[in-house]
């Protein structure tokens, strides 16, 4: 599904929050490879479950044409930044939830892109009878959690030692979500 552009202007930043469109492929073919590689608040690791540009033209078609998907990217100037997918379950006794996904480049951290990626999502949600959000986020992503949790997530459960990382050691998935009454 499609959702409305959105401007901001946030400490000198000025950013669009605008749906994906199909000749954003390319870039967000590099940009997932960058954030990937940046943090490991991400599920992979740099180039792991790569999805070349026709990929994300594929992915970019099906939300646009799913009332219970959106693609939204974070776009400074022509450049894309960040981006957000809701993702529906098209099965009857899922057909109210979405689950949410999001991620910023390192660079672009602090201005406000990953909560208006996330608000923009949730107005999207409320104003098309989607009832409930759902995300999984790493324990030691404390910036993230404390932003769910101010925006009416709460904590639903936790997948113990879900992840490894670099340093070998597990790490625990917090299972968040907001319900929508």
């Amino acid at each position: 599904m499609l959702a409305n552009s959105q401007q901001f202007t946030i400490n000198g930043l000025n950013y669009t929050i605008r749906s994906a469109i199909e000749k954003d492929a390319k870039l967000l073919t590099e940009v997932r490879l960058q954030i990937d590689g940046e943090t490991e608040n991400m599920d992979r690791e740099k180039g792991e479950a790569f999805i070349d540009p026709a990929g994300f033209e594929q992915i970019i078609k099906t939300d646009t044409e799913k009332p219970r998907n959106l693609f939204l990217v974070a776009a400074v100037q022509d450049r894309i930044v960040g981006f957000s997918r809701c993702e529906g379950v098209y099965l009857n006794r899922f057909s109210h939830k979405v689950e949410f996904g999001v991620c910023v480049l390192k660079e672009f951290w602090g201005y406000g892109i990953g909560t208006n990626l996330l608000k923009a999502s949730m107005a999207w949600a409320d104003s098309n009878g989607i009832k409930k959000m759902t995300l999984n986020v790493l324990e030691t992503n404390d910036k993230a959690i404390e932003l769910y949790k101010r925006l009416g997530f709460e904590v639903e459960g936790i997948l113990k030692k879900d992840k490894i990382l670099s340093d070998g050691n597990y790490y625990n998935t917090i299972v968040m979500g907001r319900f929508n009454e």
